[in-house]
């Protein structure tokens, strides 16, 4: 029995719904996406919100039910407000700079790291040191922000390294000498 599966989908004002065979297509002024339903699954409209219901009992019919209900849920709030994940840099000399569609990275290697900034993602830095990473789609905001930390994790001993804003690092204690 999925208890996500079962919890109704609000439609906010501004976002669309296409319901055609078994295709779902969201769109907004901030973008569209679209998914491929199962055979399984299907999607019923209602007033202001959207159920996804499913055909047959089947235990892998209930991990597809929360797991689409997920999917749409998320690229609905997604096309109504953006997802953002925020990262700070924390060392001496770490800093990030965007010049187009590429961001710059500082982090005390001997060369800069540089990385694409994809298509339907805003990135913007501030203070030189945070990072906001923002976009309509959950999937690719998350995984750009984990590219970015992947460079320069938070080491446990001194915190220094890209760590998202609400993390918490817990520190070790260095060597005690005498």
């Amino acid at each position: 029995m999925s208890r996500i599966g079962k919890l109704p989908i609000e439609l906010p004002s501004g976002v669309e719904i296409n319901l055609i065979n078994n295709e779902i297509n969201i769109s907004s002024k901030l973008g569209k996406m679209s998914h491929t339903l199962p055979d399984c699954l299907n999607v019923v409209e209602e007033d202001k919100y959207l159920l996804v219901k499913r055909n047959d009992d089947s235990r892998e019919s209930g991990a597809m039910q929360g797991l689409f209900r997920s999917l749409i849920s998320n690229s609905v709030v997604g096309l109504h407000s953006k997802f953002e994940k925020i990262l700070t840099l924390q060392g001496v000399g770490y800093r990030a700079q965007v010049s187009g569609k590429s961001i710059t990275l500082s982090l005390g290697y001997s060369h800069p790291v540089v990385l694409e900034i994809p298509n339907d993602i805003e990135v913007a830095v501030e203070a030189n040191t945070t990072i906001k990473v923002k976009g309509f789609n959950k999937e690719t905001v998350g995984l750009f922000a984990s590219q970015i930390r992947s460079h320069r994790p938070p080491e446990p001993y001194k915190g220094k390294g890209v760590r998202y804003i609400d993390e918490v690092v817990l520190r070790k204690v260095g060597k005690s000498g005498k």
